[in-house]
């Protein structure tokens, strides 16, 4: 390992003096697990953190209560690590069980990890600060407290309002399964509500003077179903209805709404798509003589890979290395695996890399670089990355074979191996971003190649300016 004050060797030390701290924090995050645009306590509790640290605080970025940016520094490059925090309905579980365990009825969990990636994000955006600070050397370092990924598109909305565009290079990870630099695309998304408004009767008496909004609802639902057959096999088309208009079947429903999300491997497909789904919405409504409203909800744009800094995070990772599992993680992952997962979990995680992976308990190896597929699932980095050339990578936490947004993600996410692959990409991210102070020559072929990838198209929102998180409430 190099010994300059910048040299991994340094990166690392700093990493490990104040891991113990933030995997705390990762760990009273996923104690509060909140939802998209409602992440209030969380937001207190990184920066609470962050000012401890010497951070200036913007709060309300881009008008939304849970979106802030910590800063540090002053000057070129200016280096943003992405965090995020929010959780997911539906998924509350107690840690460590092998079983289905809720704490509470219907209550929320941290089924994707965010309470590590937030906490992992600021642990490389200290680190990265106290070397600068160490040395005096110039630089300026943001972490970005990004709200509502899994519903709403945080990052979007913070892109819109311009919090990223004098960004340098940005860095991410989240928590997964394997070890790797992640270096394909993602697909884009749109997400609407549609609300049908009818006219209520009697379902008895008087039914020919209703017009079923529910009517509406489920044939918007047949519409898209007939749809699927006629549209790209690499797009996807996912609902929830998510008001029936009530419980009493003997009235004819007034008001009815579902929320639909378009996925395309980019976003001018999935706007392609988008307006065909809201063509049969206008049908359904057609046929039922109700009427249609749509809102958008939130979107997200696919990520456009930079292989200049995805070079130099793998590199890093290589020589980090993989996480340092102990016999009680084994034995712990192996008990899950046994319990609560199935052959086909374990081989829908591998598949993208080697089957022979699905022989292991937990990923005590880095993958090789550009080895996986295309990703399916969709993230509002995506919008960072048409804005700022940008990196990401995975790293194990969890058992190979753990389905994401599950009770099994949940039960795992404040043990001390999700712990370890946390601290692993708090080394990654602040070691890459650290090189990229050193040597700006890796920035200004990352930014090179960002402009050779949008082809000088700029960067355009997904979601409309007149659509706020706080018109969308909870329902997103």
């Amino acid at each position: 390992m190099e010994d300059d004050s910048l040299g991994l060797a340094e990166i690392v030390r700093l990493v490990n003096a104040k891991a113990a701290d933030y995997c705390a924090l990762s760990d009273r995050i996923w104690t509060m697990p909140e939802l998209a645009f409602e992440e209030h306590r969380s937001v207190a509790e990184h920066i609470a953190m962050l000012e401890h640290e010497g951070f200036r605080i913007m709060r309300n970025v881009g008008g939304i209560a849970t979106a802030f940016v910590a800063e540090y520094g002053g000057g070129s490059p200016i280096i943003g690590i992405l965090g995020e925090y929010d959780a997911l309905p539906d998924l509350a579980q107690v840690s460590g069980a092998t079983e289905h365990n809720p704490t509470t009825r219907g209550g929320h969990g941290h089924g994707c990890g965010h309470n590590l990636l937030g906490a992992g994000s600021a642990l490389a955006a200290v680190a990265l600060k106290d070397a600068l600070e160490a040395e005096g050397i110039a630089g300026t370092v943001r972490y970005y407290g990004c709200p509502a990924e899994e519903a709403g598109g945080g990052k979007a909305y913070m892109a819109r309002a311009g919090a990223f565009d004098d960004v340098d290079i940005a860095f991410c990870w989240h928590p997964w399964v394997l070890n790797e630099v992640m270096t394909n695309s993602t697909n884009a998304a749109i997400s609407a509500r549609f609300s049908f408004t009818g006219r209520a009767a009697h379902a008895a008496v008087d039914p020919h003077l209703g017009r079923s909004a529910l009517d509406a609802v489920e044939l918007m639902n047949v519409g898209v179903n007939y749809m699927r057959e006629h549209m790209p096999s690499n797009s996807r088309v996912h609902y929830a209805i998510t008001n029936t208009g009530g419980e009493a079947p003997n009235t004819v429903q007034a008001y009815a709404e579902s929320s639909y999300s378009v996925r395309s491997p980019n976003l001018e497909q999935a706007e392609r798509i988008f307006a065909r789904v809201e063509k049969i919405a206008d049908g359904a409504a057609l046929m039922t003589e109700t009427s249609v409203k749509m809102q958008r909800i939130g979107g997200s744009s696919e990520i456009l890979p930079n292989d200049a800094l995805q070079e130099v995070m793998f590199e890093n990772m290589r020589r980090v290395g993989p996480p340092a599992f102990d016999g009680a993680d084994y034995e712990f992952a192996k008990e899950l695996r046994e319990k609560a997962l199935t052959d086909e979990d374990v081989l829908a995680a591998v598949a993208a890399h080697d089957f022979s992976l699905s022989s292991k308990i937990l990923h005590d190896d880095i993958l090789p670089l550009g080895g996986g597929q295309a990703e399916m699932g969709t993230t509002d980095v995506g919008d960072v990355s048409w804005i700022v050339p940008t990196a990401q990578c995975y790293t194990a936490c969890f058992a190979i074979g753990t389905p994401f947004h599950t009770w099994q993600l949940v039960t795992q996410g404040n043990l001390p191996a999700a712990h370890k692959g946390m601290v692993v990409a708090a080394k990654a991210m602040a070691a890459t971003a650290a090189d990229c102070i050193r040597n700006p020559d890796i920035i200004a072929r990352a930014k090179a190649e960002l402009k050779q990838r949008t082809g000088g198209r700029p960067y355009r929102c997904p979601i409309p300016l007149d659509v706020m998180p706080s018109d969308l409430r909870a329902k997103v």
